[in-house]
């Protein structure tokens, strides 16, 4: 007799088997396609968190996955130990794109990171004058970059830090959108190498910046000669509309930080760029991945990077995005606080505390209609898809949300 295995099955492996880590929400996925994923029952649902814009071409896009089994078939890793005839063709594809000297390719968001903190303290040595050992960064409140060591001892949320020092020196916290006292910091200390910021705060919440912050914190970076470095693995690779987030202000950072999206979704692969001035600070054995720069990643990186420009995402990105902000801000209701966002990047902020379940049971109700999100930060729900949706997809779902806000507020 043949046994059925159901989702709670499923469930309760990762639950004996896994280290609890995380707290997903109760569906099992088996497949995916463009905007859409389907659970183990075949249920169909709208993906509204696109694995945190790791997929913003959609889910298992053709090209990438086609170029991804051609390149698995020919050669997959070599290590940095030798040249091979992929990293160069990357190399050259992505940073003429965004306009760079130097791209240096590691695998998670996270160690893009590190490597940008590694860079900027080795520049403020060899190019600033710093006394060793002395360099700092400086971050701003509510940052997310990641969970290793150094990325937590960035971290204002007691939940990625607590019980986990001792933490990393060398780091200063300034407030948010809040140029007075970043420049304060500035004047304050010398020994500054960088400032590291998301344009939008994701996992905060989705939070936006004043129209010209960005502009101020060149302005200031430039004026105490400290390296701007811009955390866009999440706002970057035409989320918010334009393919960097930092591109909505004309702004160029002197380190550039990608991830997620740069492999369509498909295998781990983050970036790291920046000129000559600051790359080349590194040399040889000072830092490095055994996969990073692998020829399956670069093979697949240049087909997600051509997947956004050939289709024009970051344009239906700011398109649709706006739609869905005024259709979200014209729903007749009391649970909604607040709507926010760039592209299809955006949040809205339940009527609720942080610690009242009110986020997650709306967001059993969206998934129990078909569409899948999660809160962050308690009372915040990132409503971010695919930038292939269509306009008519868009609009089946705002009318999910708005019959599920109806059936929700006529439980409470």
């Amino acid at each position: 007799m043949k046994t059925t295995v159901t989702a709670n099955d499923y469930m309760a492996l990762e639950d004996r088997y896994g280290a609890h880590n995380y707290h997903p929400m109760p569906v099992v996925l088996n497949r995916g396609e463009g905007v859409f994923v389907w659970d183990i029952d075949g249920k169909r649902y709208y993906d509204f968190l696109s694995a945190y814009s790791a997929v913003n071409q959609g889910h298992c896009h053709p090209r990438i996955v086609q170029t991804l089994i051609d390149q698995a078939q020919v050669l997959t890793l070599t290590s940095r130990a030798f040249y091979n005839d992929a990293l160069g063709e990357y190399e050259q594809y992505i940073t003429k794109l965004l306009g760079y000297d130097k791209v240096l390719p590691m695998n998670t968001g996270v160690e893009g990171g590190e490597t940008a903190i590694k860079l900027a303290r080795k520049w403020a040595y060899t190019k600033k004058g710093i006394a060793e050992n002395q360099a700092k960064v400086v971050f701003v409140e509510g940052n997310f970059w990641g969970r290793t060591l150094a990325a937590i001892s960035a971290s204002t949320d007691p939940s990625s830090y607590k019980g986990f020092g001792p933490y990393m020196p060398g780091y200063l916290i300034v407030p948010y959108n809040d140029l007075v006292a970043l420049e304060k910091t500035f004047q304050a200390d010398p020994t500054i190498a960088a400032f590291m910021v998301e344009p939008i705060q994701g996992e905060a919440g989705v939070v936006v910046p004043h129209e010209g912050y960005l502009q101020g914190v060149r302005r200031l970076c430039d004026q105490y000669n400290v390296l701007f470095i811009a955390d866009e693995v999440q706002t970057g690779l035409a989320r918010t509309g334009k393919m960097l987030c930092c591109d909505h202000e004309n702004v160029k950072p002197d380190i550039l930080i990608l991830g997620k999206a740069l492999s369509g979704g498909v295998l781990p692969v983050s970036a790291v760029l920046a000129n000559d001035e600051v790359m080349l600070c590194i040399k040889p054995g000072e830092h490095g991945s055994t996969y990073g720069g692998n020829p399956l990643a670069c093979r697949v990186a240049m087909a997600a990077l051509s997947v956004l420009v050939d289709e024009k995402l970051a344009e239906n990105s700011e398109r649709l995005g706006k739609i869905l902000r005024d259709e979200l801000r014209a729903i007749p209701t009391q649970l909604i606080k607040t709507v926010r966002g760039k592209g299809l990047l955006n949040a809205i902020v339940i009527d609720c505390g942080e610690d009242d379940p009110m986020a997650w049971d709306f967001c059993l109700a969206l998934m129990k209609n078909g569409l899948l999100a999660k809160p962050t930060h308690g009372n915040k729900i990132r409503f971010a898809p695919p930038l292939v949706i269509t306009e008519e997809q868009l609009y089946d779902c705002i009318g999910i949300i708005r019959k599920t806000i109806a059936e929700f507020e006529a439980t409470l």
